[in-house]
């Protein structure tokens, strides 16, 4: 054999050196799915000219995200860049070939809602599992009908959002995650929303309009996370609820002297959360648990509470004496973190013996770690510090960080001359 035919022999093979350079074409196709699901739309699209197997791999991956990262459009005309997005999202989803399982879009200029309704009923076609749907400006945003016929959604998330299910919708059974911010709905339309995702596990909930009085039945849920502005909030079925961050504004009644004597917040609160183990209490809601009768302590201890973050003001007595009942309630709290609110410590006459009595003896048995941040140095907060130091005898740590640079040596010599219970306390002082 001639040495050209040989040579026209060996050209028809591959090279060793070749496949071993283009290993990533011969991933599996769940790995390569993986892969080009997490690179922004456009970089998976541009895939398609490495080479000729890459061809068509981006139009099978099961995860379509359009938000501000995926589009680079270089132009001021806001029409221009509406159209251009619409464009590139209809292109998208015309190639698609196979299943979708999460779709997002969230951006931040203003979209057709005829377009929109267009790309969810095309998703309602398909086994869609996640939908993250976040409209940024324009008035709050109706889906249509065919969104709550998904019944494959494990995890939805809708934000400035209008929601009126049809009359037909009886919930979302494989429902485990619910985000929902910025949203109008009615009172008795999300209560049944609600109650119908038995599968429910998390749930957020953030500035609602419509909704006053916040009931939640979620027989599985367990972690909730919630801020906006309601009359009341209470838990029927929730005793899996393990993780709560609850920031609310509550409206309190005028007739409070009512209040007081016929029902206590705090308790009823509580009754329902049985195996709580992290609590969030932001923005005003200690305001709200001081309504009503405040017990010593609650009747069944939080056992299984580690956590504990409270925003409050030491100032306020009824604050203090809630804060006071829940440290009582938490036998195996490792964790705390108090949060002043230093813009109302000059509004009102100061209480000033609340923590100087001798409330409990080595209360805080498991306490590890404190922070405490916001704190001007007013006494109320110095004594409450100062019996952490004194009733925490396993404490290891306590970071505190106050709410500006005024009299901050001072506040560090008094920090400084506090007993400490544990030999292995630190005391971390961090600047403002």
């Amino acid at each position: 054999m001639s040495i050209a035919i040989k040579q026209r022999e060996a050209s028809r093979l591959p090279r060793k050196q070749d496949a071993e350079l283009d290993r990533i074409s011969n991933l599996p196709g769940h790995v390569v799915d993986q892969i080009l699901s997490r690179l922004p739309i456009r970089d998976a699209v541009r895939s398609s000219v490495l080479s000729r197997k890459w061809r068509y791999k981006w139009a099978t991956i099961p995860c379509l995200v359009f938000d501000n990262q995926c589009f680079n459009i270089s132009s001021q005309d806001r029409t221009f860049i509406k159209n251009k997005l619409v464009s590139i999202i209809n292109h998208v989803l015309l190639l698609h070939n196979g299943p979708i399982q999460k779709f997002k879009l969230s951006h931040r200029d203003l979209l057709g809602v005829t377009d929109i309704d267009r790309w969810i009923l095309c998703m309602s076609r398909s086994s869609i599992k996640e939908f993250v749907l976040e409209i940024w400006k324009g008035h709050r945003y109706k889906p249509p009908s065919c969104l709550f016929s998904c019944q494959n959604l494990i995890h939805l998330e809708l934000f400035n959002c209008s929601l009126k299910p049809p009359l037909t919708f009886k919930g979302f059974k494989n429902l485990r995650s619910l985000d929902l911010q910025h949203v109008t709905i009615t009172q008795d339309v999300f209560e049944k929303f609600i109650s119908s995702c038995p599968s429910l596990e998390r749930l957020t909930l953030m500035n609602f309009t419509g909704v006053t009085h916040l009931i939640i039945d979620a027989p599985n849920l367990q972690f909730f996370d919630i801020g906006g502005i309601f009359d009341d909030v209470s838990f029927l079925n929730a005793f899996h609820l393990a993780l709560v961050s609850i920031g609310l504004y509550v409206n309190i009644n005028h007739d409070e002297n009512d209040a007081r004597e016929h029902s206590s917040k705090l308790l009823r609160f509580f009754v329902n959360l049985p195996h709580i183990r992290r609590l969030e209490i932001q923005s005003y809601f200690l305001k709200y648990l001081a309504l009503g009768y405040v017990p010593s302590r609650l009747p069944n201890p939080c056992v299984d509470l580690n956590h504990l973050s409270v925003r409050m003001d030491f100032d306020d007595l009824e604050e203090n004496t809630v804060a006071l009942c829940l440290l009582r309630s938490c036998p195996n709290l490792q964790e705390l973190e108090m949060l002043a609110r230093p813009e109302e410590q000059t509004s009102r006459e100061r209480s000033t013996n609340f923590w100087e009595d001798d409330h409990w003896s080595s209360l805080f048995a498991h306490l590890r770690i404190v922070k405490v941040s916001g704190i001007s140095g007013v006494k109320s907060e110095m004594d409450f510090i100062k019996f952490l130091l004194s009733n925490s005898p396993v404490l290891e740590q306590l970071t505190v960080k106050p709410a500006s640079q005024e009299g901050e040596w001072e506040l560090m010599k008094e920090l400084l001359r506090f007993r400490r219970a544990s030999i292995y306390a630190e005391v971390i002082y961090l600047d403002p």
